[in-house]
C-alpha cells in the first residue's frame, strides 16, 4: 500500500508517522513544498528573541530522523493537481520538472497562508523593502537577513494576536522600538477586553506603544521610510517605521482540494468529517486547511497546531484502514508576553451566547500559591458557565509566568472535555503544597466565585 502525504508540517508529518507506527509495511511518501519538514512554526518568535538558536533547533525531528521512520521525503516539491479517478498526484520539483506520484490513499495537509486583511500596498512591497509576513522558515530567514543588514530602530507590528504579541517581545528584546497596532478594542482578541487589558499593560510596561481600535488600510514606502496608514476613531492614523510586520491571521489553502472537487465550509476551509474524510474517494485531509470540529460549537474554523497534530494522526490511521475519530477542539491556547501568561479554553460569554447557550461570566482573582510563602502572585480567572445547567463553557486566565497558568487552563480544558459543571470543579482532587498551590487551588476558587455569582 502506498500512502502519499502532502505537507511537511504538523498534520502531514503526524499522519505519516501514525501510518508507519501502525503498519511498518506501508509505503509513505511525504511531499514538502520547501526544504524544512517538521519545523516548529510556533517557535519562530523565540528564534528572533534569541531564546532558541541555531535555527536548526526549531526542527521537531531532523530530515534523517524522519527518514529513519521509513517515510520518503520529497523536498522542495509542490503538489499541483490530483487525479482523483486515476489516484495520481501531480508534482513539480525545484527545477520545474513535472512528474506524477501514484497513490492508494492520499492525505492532504496543505495548511494555511498568512492573511493580508486587504491592506493596500502589500502586493508591491516585500521583504527587501522591510515589509514582512511570518509563517514559514523562508519568511524567518528573510526577516533575519533584513534585521542583520538594516539594523532597524523602529517597527510597526500590524496585529496583536499570539504571533504579533510574541514578536513584539522578540523585537523589543533586540532593542527595536515597537508600535503594535490592533484593529479590535484590545490586544489578544481571544480574551475578553478586561483580561486583554492586562496584556496591554504588560506590553506598555516593556516599552511597546500599543494602538488599539485602529484599522490599517495601506502600507507605503518613500525613500527608505515605511508608512502605515489607517483609521482610528474616524481620524487618520499614520506611523512611520524602518520595519513593518503584518501578522493578522491566516486563510486556508484549499485550491488543491477544491480543484479536485472537495467542498468548502466554515472560514472557507475544506470540509471533512470527524474521520478526516473529504468526500473524495481515497482522499483525506487535516490541519489548517480544513474545518474544525469543535466540542461546543460544532463545525467551525479554528486553526491550531495542537489540533493539526491530532487531526493528522486520525487521518494517518484511517488512511490505512483504521476507524479513528477526531473528538473535537476546545480552542485551548496559551501565550507568553514578556513576564505575563494569558490562556483560554472553550467559549467566552459572547461566543456562548451566539451559539445559543445561556451564559454567565464571572471574574475572580486568586493567588497562585499560599500567600504566606514568598513569591505568591495573583491570577485573574474569568469563567463562563451555562446558567441553565451549571455546565462549564469556558475559562480565561492571565497571570505571571511562574504562576502555572498553562497547567491551570489545562485543568479547565479537561473539565470542558468531559462536560463537567462549574460546581463539580470543587470536587477535583488537585495537588497542594504551599510553594505551588493552596488547599483550594486557584481554578477552584474561581469556580466557587462563579457559583456564588449565580446564586
Amino acid at each position: 500500500m502506498h500512502l502519499a502525504v502532502i505537507g511537511g508540517s504538523d498534520a502531514g508529518i503526524s499522519a505519516a508517522l501514525r501510518a508507519r507506527e501502525l503498519d511498518p509495511s506501508v509505503d509513505v511518501t511525504v511531499v514538502v513544498a520547501d526544504a524544512y519538514p517538521n519545523f516548529s512554526i510556533c517557535g519562530i518568535p523565540y528564534y528572533f528573541s534569541r531564546d532558541v538558536h541555531p535555527w536548526q533547533s526549531l526542527a521537531h525531528r531532523t530530515h534523517a530522523d524522519l527518514e529513519a521512520t521509513g517515510m520518503r521525503l520529497r523536498l522542495d516539491t509542490l503538489a499541483t493537481g490530483i487525479d482523483v479517478a486515476g489516484r495520481k498526484l501531480t508534482v513539480v520539483d525545484e527545477r520545474g520538472t513535472e512528474s506524477t506520484i501514484a497513490y492508494d490513499e492520499l492525505m492532504v495537509g496543505t495548511g494555511a497562508s498568512p492573511s493580508t486583511a486587504g491592506i493596500a500596498g502589500l502586493d508591491a512591497l516585500g521583504a527587501a523593502d522591510g515589509v514582512h509576513l511570518l509563517h514559514s522558515m523562508g519568511d524567518t530567514f528573510a526577516l533575519e537577513e533584513y534585521l542583520d543588514a538594516r539594523q532597524p530602530d523602529t517597527a510597526v507590528i500590524v496585529g496583536a494576536g499570539y504571533v504579533g504579541l510574541e514578536m513584539a517581545e522578540a523585537l523589543t528584546t533586540r532593542g527595536i522600538r515597537v508600535t503594535q497596532v490592533q484593529r479590535g478594542p484590545e490586544v489578544l482578541s481571544t480574551l475578553d477586553p478586561e483580561l486583554g487589558s492586562l496584556v496591554h499593560d504588560e506590553l506598555t510596561r516593556h516599552g511597546v506603544d500599543v494602538v488599539t481600535g485602529t484599522r490599517v488600510e495601506r502600507v507605503s514606502k518613500t525613500g527608505g521610510t515605511l508608512t502605515v496608514l489607517g483609521l482610528r476613531d474616524g481620524a487618520t492614523f499614520e506611523r512611520t517605521a524602518d520595519l513593518v510586520l503584518v501578522v493578522v491571521g491566516v486563510r486556508p489553502n484549499t485550491s488543491l482540494l477544491t480543484d479536485a472537487g472537495a467542498r468548502t465550509g466554515a472560514g472557507g476551509a475544506a470540509v471533512v468529517d470527524e474521520q478526516m474524510r473529504t468526500g473524495l474517494p481515497h482522499i483525506w485531509a487535516a490541519g489548517d486547511g480544513i474545518v474544525t470540529h469543535h466540542r461546543l460549537l460544532g463545525v467551525t474554523y479554528l486553526p491550531l497546531g495542537t489540533t493539526s497534530h491530532k487531526q493528522g494522526r486520525v487521518a494517518g490511521e484511517n488512511a490505512i484502514g483504521g476507524d479513528a475519530r477526531f473528538t473535537g477542539s476546545l480552542g485551548t491556547q496559551v501565550v507568553k508576553v514578556f513576564d505575563l501568561v494569558a490562556a483560554r479554553t472553550g467559549l467566552r460569554d459572547s461566543e456562548a451566547r451566539a451559539a445559543g447557550y445561556a451564559p454567565r461570566s464571572n471574574t475572580a482573582v486568586a493567588d497562585d500559591h499560599k500567600a504566606y510563602y514568598p513569591g505568591a502572585t495573583p491570577i485573574s480567572i474569568r469563567i463562563t458557565g451555562n446558567t441553565d445547567n451549571g455546565v462549564l463553557l469556558g475559562a480565561q486566565l492571565v497571570g505571571s509566568r511562574g504562576a502555572e497558568v498553562a497547567k491551570r487552563v489545562d485543568t479547565y480544558a479537561t473539565a470542558l472535555h468531559h462536560g463537567m459543571t462549574v460546581d463539580a470543579m470543587s470536587d477535583l482532587d488537585l495537588s497542594y503544597t504551599p510553594p505551588l498551590g493552596s488547599p483550594w487551588d486557584a481554578v477552584q476558587v474561581a469556580a466557587q466565585s462563579w457559583v456564588r455569582s449565580t446564586a
